[in-house]
């Protein structure tokens, strides 16, 4: 068996810890101005035209709001914004420190202020007064906000190094794909990497305190982090984010030869100089404290730590299931597989073998996401024009990088599209075509550009369930199957095992973080399955560990969409196809399934 654990993470959000504990106080609480208030809350007895009038006022008003709260809240990480806006001055946005922002637990007062002021305001707007798509936002933030202040008791709970998708894994990504748009972008750049030892030593600090209060990661995950970091800077001078930035700006036609190699000197000075002994710093500090971890199993051994499982559960997934709900779809959806499954086998007894020898027409990236994208058109409305880029993953990185993983393109401007594949993972074949149907068509990109292309407010940028994110790559990637040149019982009998895969990870995550699974209790679970690898498994269950609620993004994420397909199927009947279906999920865009299942019938064919 292959541990699946591929990070298809909009990569932006590795920045959601920084979002939590960084909030900007320039967002007031007198915003509102009176009359307006006045005006939402007061006019039952006013003519018809007064009222339509005095209710496009609220909405100009809710509008304005949304783009304060944005303003201020955007920059507050410089690579947030980078990677949210290409170009912030046509948002009102033209001075802004560069900063990663807080990577402690310092402000935690100064956020759940922000947060009461935001619900202050929210609440001083009749909902009913708003418009359909206003009052989607209205719900997503009120959801948003009622989540982190139950959260707060946990923040020491939080983990920004993450073997997988902490800070120290995904930032040498995200700062070699930082897209020169002009000059200025370039100086940002330049300064963002001067941050770095400081922004560092705040996790560090941070590290410490998890480890005076016994929160600190266990000894295997800290030696991952260690050997992370050591990877990184083990050939200082070959660097990638040296040729990298030599390239992006050598493509800058603005820029002389002569202030180009000057970026040059500057860059590779604190490359070498700052970004390199930073991440050996890091590394250092992480040692010194790895034998400090007083848990090496699931987060229910922490006190309260089931109670911050089921927190971050409901955060990641976006899904109002409890626990226990999650796992009996889990097993229930897996029985269903299993069974068909069976009648595949019975049907076609050669299937098995089969499905290690056969073949697809091409396994070019680019070929296979063309064929997606003509064949999903009977499914999916289409993409407005928009380009896309396969790269591979350095191989500094390839042990530590997911298998695959799409960088977010910036609101306002949809063609920078990236899609990372980590050679190292070798893919082949249906594992290639539906890894590129995750990432690219009909899944993370086209997921992207589509919703980029509704006119949502550039807010809700910054909210959305990463359980949406990776349930809609994974429902799309269970639909490729069928969209490839293979037989069709084939796709079925592949499509159907890599769902029963998932849906044992998931219950593997629930088992070892909420019912305090040891490694022997998930080399037994497995064993139920004829999975008998047990260092396959005791990887995953390291994994599993390390990064709590990793899986059920992607499992969860998926069953909810499956629900929501069937609740759309019952009520419209008839009038429901697929293409409608997914045409007003990209309507209504990234947020928790309660939500979407709330709107939907909004959505229908407007």
């Amino acid at each position: 068996m292959k541990k699946r654990n591929k990070l298809t993470e909009t990569i932006k959000r590795l920045l959601v810890f920084l979002l939590a504990v960084s909030f900007s106080l320039t967002a007031a609480c007198d915003f509102l101005e009176s009359d307006q208030i006045q005006k939402s809350q007061s006019n039952g007895n006013q003519p018809q035209q007064e009222k339509e009038e005095s209710k496009t006022a609220v909405q100009q008003a809710f509008s304005d709001y949304l783009e304060q709260v944005f303003q201020a809240e955007i920059v507050s990480s410089t690579l947030n914004m980078h990677y949210t806006l290409a170009h912030p001055e046509n948002y009102g946005i033209t001075e802004y420190q560069i900063t990663y922002g807080q990577a402690t637990s310092e402000q935690t007062v100064e956020a759940s202020a922000i947060l009461e002021n935001w619900k202050y305001n929210l609440k001083n707007f009749e909902k009913e007064e708003l418009t359909i798509p206003q009052q989607m936002t209205y719900d997503i933030m009120m959801d948003f906000i009622e989540e982190e202040v139950s959260a707060e008791k946990y923040n020491y709970y939080q983990e920004p190094l993450k073997p997988t998708t902490g800070i120290q894994s995904q930032l040498p990504v995200l700062l070699a794909e930082y897209t020169f748009y002009d000059e200025q972008d370039v100086k940002d750049y330049l300064e963002l990497l001067g941050c770095t030892p400081d922004y560092f030593s705040g996790i560090v600090n941070f590290e410490k305190k998890k480890a005076q209060k016994g929160l600190f990661m266990s000894e295997f995950a800290a030696e991952d982090v260690i050997t992370q970091c050591r990877n990184f800077t083990e050939n200082p001078e070959d660097n990638y984010m040296l040729s990298t930035f030599d390239d992006r700006v050598d493509a800058m036609e603005e820029i002389s030869p002569e202030m180009a190699e000057e970026y040059k000197i500057q860059n590779r000075e604190l490359v070498t100089q700052q970004i390199i002994p930073a991440y050996n710093k890091l590394a250092d500090e992480i040692e010194a404290l790895k034998d400090t971890g007083k848990n090496s199993q699931g987060l229910c051994y922490l006190e309260n730590g089931k109670d911050y499982y089921t927190y971050l559960v409901a955060c990641t997934t976006g899904s109002d299931m409890s626990v226990e709900e999650m796992q009996k779809q889990t097993e229930k959806q897996r029985s269903k597989d299993m069974s068909e499954l069976a009648e595949l086998l019975k049907k076609n007894p050669g299937i098995a073998k089969k499905s290690a020898d056969y073949s697809i027409p091409t396994e070019d990236p680019t070929k296979i996401l063309e064929d997606i994208q003509g064949k999903m058109q009977q499914d999916f409305p289409a993409t407005p024009d928009t380009s896309f880029t396969i790269k591979f993953v350095h191989p500094s990185l390839e042990k530590y990088t997911a298998p695959a993983f799409y960088l977010t393109p910036p609101i306002d401007d949809i063609s920078q599209n990236s899609i990372y594949i980590n050679g190292s993972n070798h893919y082949e074949k249906m594992q290639l075509y539906t890894t590129l149907a995750h990432e690219g068509f009909p899944g993370h990109l086209y997921q992207n550009v589509m919703e980029r292309s509704c006119g949502l407010e550039p807010i809700r940028s910054l909210f959305g369930s990463n359980g949406y994110a990776e349930g809609w790559a994974t429902y799309v990637e269970m639909m490729s199957y069928y969209y490839a040149d293979i037989d069709k019982d084939l796709a079925a009998f592949l499509q159907k095992n890599q769902s029963a895969l998932l849906s044992l990870y998931a219950t593997t995550d629930m088992g070892i973080h909420y019912e305090g699974w040891s490694l022997a209790d998930t080399i037994d679970f497995f064993g139920t399955y004829k999975i008998t690898d047990k260092e396959a498994i005791t990887k995953i269950y390291q994994l599993i560990v390390e990064e709590p609620a990793h899986y059920l993004k992607y499992y969860i994420g998926y069953l909810e969409f499956l629900n929501l397909k069937e609740y759309a199927m019952e009520t419209y009947g008839e009038n429901y196809s697929n293409y409608k279906f997914h045409q007003a999920l990209m309507k209504m865009g990234n947020a928790p399934f309660p939500i979407l299942r709330e709107y939907l019938s909004k959505y229908w064919e407007n």
